[in-house]
């Protein structure tokens, strides 16, 4: 009002003026006074004070909300559990039966060998004095290629030849005894007539013939044993110069000049030569379980140490019958011949063979897999082949089927239901698979973390 003066005062203990109230701001918080100027008095101001009053809070509705979403989920998570409490569905590992190509084949293990080698050795005992031919030699048929000391075969050849000359001179001897003893019986039978001679003088006479007689026979069969053994001596003098019997390249040299031979009871080989090592052969062994589908004919190749990553083709050209067996294991030899043009191939080289037993470019197959697999808790037909397939429902069922050929990883099916297309089970996932299929590229463990 006009009379009224702003009274200031700065004592906390002075008594309070008091205020008329003149205008009330509900809705806020409390705030510093304001002023207004009255619009009845334009030209003068009046000190009015605005005092807030306290507002009435609304109560707030999110716990409620998060109230209700939470029983809403309870009770969702409740429904799941329920729906889904059943037994799992089992996650199975399938592949599709499809066509293509079946290589069904046979390995084994053999030695590369010549053709034909032959083993040169001594029919006589001695030193040898000469060696003329060494390892890798070319060698020609009737070559000379060690030389036996012969001084001891030329004294027993001189021996023998006299031998022969006596025997020869007693058959002379003989034979004009002989021829007396003849005349004198013939004497004696011619004057019995007339009796100048006893009968006694006449058998006496025809006994001497026939001894003398009997006497030849015998020198004679002396000189002919005595011409045996001139033979045998001559042989064994030509023993002792080796000669080689075929042409070809010495492959091995067991004998050292100055060494003794001993020929008593086993021949010792001095030399073996390959006939020609332009066509080699490989010795394998198979096993008796694979030997029903090698044939002679059938295709081979094999690998060697020396040339690993070169395939050397061959034929098997021999299926031998007589069974090797090591240990209770039975094994047959089964020769295949390759040809050798460029010396690679060595005698004696292990080689690691592949034998194509049957071929077929288009056939219905399935994995291997899907024929050892086993459905738990479901008994095993040991008579029947069969595999399951999951239907159109995911559901698994088994299948008869007929197999044919294989190979290390597909099987043919040569009969049944199955068709092209169809999903046969080869296994079931574990946890750790089901796990690595769900981590993002690149975060896979690898084999040495697991």
């Amino acid at each position: 009002h006009p009379g009224h003066e702003r009274i200031m005062t700065t004592d906390p203990q002075a008594p309070k003026p008091s205020v008329p109230v003149t205008e009330v701001i509900p809705g806020q918080t409390a705030a510093e006074p304001t002023y207004r100027q009255s619009e009845s008095l334009p030209e003068q101001r009046s000190s009015t004070t605005v005092i807030p009053l306290p507002v009435r809070s609304k109560r707030s509705r999110l716990p409620w909300l998060i109230g209700i979403v939470v029983v809403m989920a309870i009770g969702g998570g409740g429904l799941w559990y329920w729906w889904t409490s059943g037994t799992p569905p089992v996650p199975y590992k399938t592949a599709l039966v499809d066509r293509g190509p079946i290589t069904a084949i046979v390995t084994a293990t053999g030695t590369v060998n010549p053709v034909i080698s032959v083993q040169v050795g001594s029919q006589v005992s001695g030193k040898v004095s000469q060696l003329f031919a060494d390892f890798n030699s070319k060698v020609t048929k009737g070559l000379v290629l060690a030389q036996i000391d012969q001084k001891s075969f030329k004294a027993r050849l001189s021996q023998a030849r006299a031998a022969v000359k006596s025997a020869k001179g007693s058959l002379a001897k003989a034979n004009v005894s002989a021829t007396q003893r003849k005349r004198e019986f013939d004497r004696m039978a011619a004057l019995r007539p007339q009796a100048f001679v006893s009968q006694a003088d006449v058998d006496l006479a025809e006994t001497n013939y026939r001894d003398a007689a009997a006497s030849v026979e015998v020198l004679q069969a002396q000189l002919d044993q005595a011409q045996a053994a001139l033979a045998s001596a001559e042989l064994d003098l030509g023993y002792t110069t080796i000669y080689s019997p075929v042409d070809g390249i010495v492959v091995s040299r067991n004998v050292d000049a100055g060494q003794t031979l001993a020929a008593a009871f086993q021949t010792p080989i001095l030399f073996v030569i390959a006939q020609d090592l332009t066509q080699m052969q490989v010795n394998a062994n198979v096993s008796e379980s694979d030997i029903g589908g090698v044939k002679e004919g059938t295709e081979a190749n094999f690998r060697v140490d020396a040339y690993p990553k070169q395939f050397f083709e061959g034929v098997v050209t021999q299926v031998r019958n007589a069974p090797i067996s090591i240990q209770n294991v039975v094994t047959y030899d089964v020769v295949i011949t390759v040809s050798n043009p460029e010396l690679k191939l060595k005698p004696g080289m292990t080689a690691n063979v592949t034998i194509v037993t049957s071929r077929k470019e288009h056939p219905l197959r399935v994995p291997n897999g899907a024929l050892r697999f086993r459905m738990p808790n479901v008994p095993l037909d040991k008579k029947a082949t069969r595999v399951w397939v999951l239907d159109s429902d995911n559901q698994p069922r088994q299948v008869d089927v007929t197999s044919g050929i294989a190979d290390s990883l597909s099987t043919e099916i040569a009969d049944g239901v199955l068709k092209e297309g169809d999903r046969v089970i080869v296994g079931i996932e574990t946890e750790e698979e089901r796990a690595q299929k769900k981590l993002p590229p690149g975060f896979e463990p690898s084999r040495g973390m697991r």
